[in-house]
């Protein structure tokens, strides 16, 4: 099938644009940003060699849902989507941090857990959980926000201040902000039968000085919800989660012998392999969306995309 991997548009006043992991940002004018979600596979900070198809329509609509639902605590970038692929905001100066917030012990925190670390970006784990299991409260753990193709790496809100990445004004923005979202966030999946146990946000400022949320939100690329009815059934059993995130994508990377590191190979994603990623994250939209996913038409979603920004820009 059809994937959109990579873009090369030239829109009208157009001054640059980046490239990250999965989305590619035109900025227009040194005012509007057009960003464009691609089908790109990213795991371990790793772009994977093949394109899920519908992906990127998946990731847009999913980020610019939320953003909708959650405007009226946290104000947002969004201008507007002209495009299944495409959202267009307002030209905001990122903060070099991605606030991640968990609720449960799992993924990387699990993995710093059974590694025998009881303190994660500068923030104590109590003693005696096992994965999965949920934190008294919420803690949010930050990264630093790696450019393409490096790590983003573990900090903690100390250190954060002490380097200057943050002012402590504004970073206490921002943790009220990630605070916010996520008790939105976990209410809007616990109405869809989910539970969400950890996302990450990002954040930036507009020319005015607003702080906004930027990029995506409550996407299975940024965050891990697991199904809620048999949860406390299948940690009692000790048995793992039944869940829809990207953790599916590290799990097969992981059991056939990559994790990012050096020297280490992509084991080879067979058409049917990437056909059952594509209807994962299909699966994840329909739950956490609760709607039907209507796939675009990607004959030729070059030229649909550069089409309907032309339109929108003129």
């Amino acid at each position: 099938m059809n994937t959109l991997t990579t873009t090369n548009f030239h829109f009208p006043n157009q001054k640059s644009v980046y490239r990250g992991k999965v989305r590619e940002v035109y900025n227009i004018n040194d005012e509007i940003l057009v960003m464009i979600a691609t089908d790109r596979l990213s795991a371990f900070d790793v772009v994977m060699p093949r394109g899920i198809p519908y992906k990127g329509q998946i990731l847009n609509q999913i980020a610019t849902k939320f953003m909708s639902l959650t405007q009226d605590i946290v104000p947002n970038w969004l201008i507007a989507t002209p495009d299944p692929n495409v959202a267009v905001g307002h030209l905001c100066d990122p903060f070099k941090v991605e606030m991640v917030i968990r609720g449960y012990l799992s993924g990387h925190a699990a993995r710093e857990y059974a590694a025998g670390k009881r303190v994660l970006c500068g923030v104590t784990m109590p003693e005696g959980l096992k994965e999965n299991d949920q934190f008294p409260a919420p803690i949010i753990t930050p990264t630093t926000k790696a450019d393409n193709g490096s790590h983003d790496e573990d900090i903690s809100r100390e250190a954060i201040l002490s380097k200057g990445i943050v002012s402590e004004e504004d970073y206490l923005v921002l943790e009220k902000y990630t605070r916010a979202l996520y008790q939105r966030g976990t209410e809007i999946a616990a109405a869809r039968g989910l539970i969400l146990v950890d996302t990450k946000y990002e954040f930036g400022k507009t020319k005015d000085g607003t702080i906004v949320l930027i990029d995506e939100i409550h996407t299975p690329d940024s965050s891990r919800y697991f199904y809620a009815e048999g949860y406390q059934e299948r940690q009692d059993r000790g048995e793992e989660q039944k869940q829809l995130s990207k953790e599916f994508v590290r799990r097969w990377l992981i059991e056939n012998g990559f994790q990012g590191k050096d020297g280490q190979q992509i084991p080879e994603m067979t058409d049917e392999y990437i056909e059952s990623v594509s209807e994962r994250y299909i699966e994840l939209f329909e739950n956490i969306i609760g709607e039907k996913f209507v796939k675009a038409d990607i004959s030729a979603i070059e030229n649909r995309i550069e089409n309907n920004v032309l339109n929108f820009l003129k």
